[in-house]
């Protein structure tokens, strides 16, 4: 097996988490938040999508799907297109809402993106270096385990919340 083959099978088992995170939950069970400094599982989800397009895109150097596929239009989020969530404090956190559908497509998009990028690289291509102001320096490599342990880190949490909204039942969405 190659790198790149289990770095593809990282990257399908974020996408095994999120779909039951999301699946069947209505927008405003997606926006529950179990106090007002919590996250959402709409906001996780957008979130950890919004960072790993972001990421994908710049080692691969090519558009986001956010812009390239008019999700940014979509979500209308008062937001610069270039945002990733990173740094939102509460306020802002609140301000992502979305149903399923729209969460799950965008998802889908960008990991469509991620996995046809991974089948082109090498071992070599992983070794490359993309941040040389650390120590040791930041490779190809190691940037897509980071995207992959901060994408895992969110979708527990959104699944987290998922089990809260379920056994909240209607009081969650009140």
């Amino acid at each position: 097996m190659a790198s790149s083959d289990v770095l593809v099978d990282a990257f399908e088992r974020i996408r095994d988490a999120v779909h039951p995170a999301v699946n069947g939950l209505s927008a405003e069970q997606l926006a529950f938040r179990p106090n007002g400094e919590s996250n959402s599982i709409a906001w996780l989800v957008w979130h950890l999508t919004r960072i790993q397009d972001d990421d994908v895109a710049g080692l691969h150097r090519i558009e986001q799907a956010w812009t390239e596929g008019g999700w940014s239009e979509h979500f209308a989020l008062p937001f610069d297109p270039a945002d990733t969530g990173y740094g939102h404090g509460p306020d802002d956190v609140a301000k992502v809402t979305a149903d399923a559908a729209l969460l799950l497509g965008y998802f889908e998009a960008v990991h469509e993106k991620t996995v046809a990028y991974l089948r082109t690289l090498s071992n070599a291509d992983l070794e490359q270096v993309v941040d040389p102001s650390w120590d040791p320096p930041v490779t190809v490599g190691i940037r897509l385990v980071s995207v992959i342990a901060d994408d895992l880190q969110h979708v527990g949490q959104a699944a987290y919340v998922r089990g809260m909204v379920q056994r909240l039942g209607d009081s969650a969405v009140r």
